[in-house]
């Protein structure tokens, strides 16, 4: 069953990454502790990267028909950023 989830890091100075996304518990399960690299989205020579841990993502009380029926029009990635399009793999 796939959940609405929001996504927050807290980035000091340079501002926070945010986002809305769609994804099962197993997906966000297998997701942690994974290195996450955004690049230079909050600016030229930013690098955001770093593990996402269980605390950055957070699971939204809303209605599963609700969220089947929004992702039929917005697609996996509701606003902001999923961190689970930023994992990185084999080291890439």
């Amino acid at each position: 069953m796939k959940y609405l989830w929001k996504f927050k890091w807290d980035c000091g100075r340079v501002g926070d990454i945010e986002g809305l996304f769609v994804a099962t518990e197993g997906e966000i399960k297998d997701a942690l502790d994974k290195d996450v690299y955004f690049g230079e989205v909050l600016g030229k020579h930013s690098e955001i990267y770093g593990l996402l841990v269980e605390n950055d993502v957070t699971k939204i009380d809303i209605d599963i028909d609700t969220v089947k029926r929004v992702t039929n029009v917005l697609g996996k990635t509701w606003s902001g950023y999923n961190p689970l399009e930023y994992i990185q793999h084999d080291g890439k």
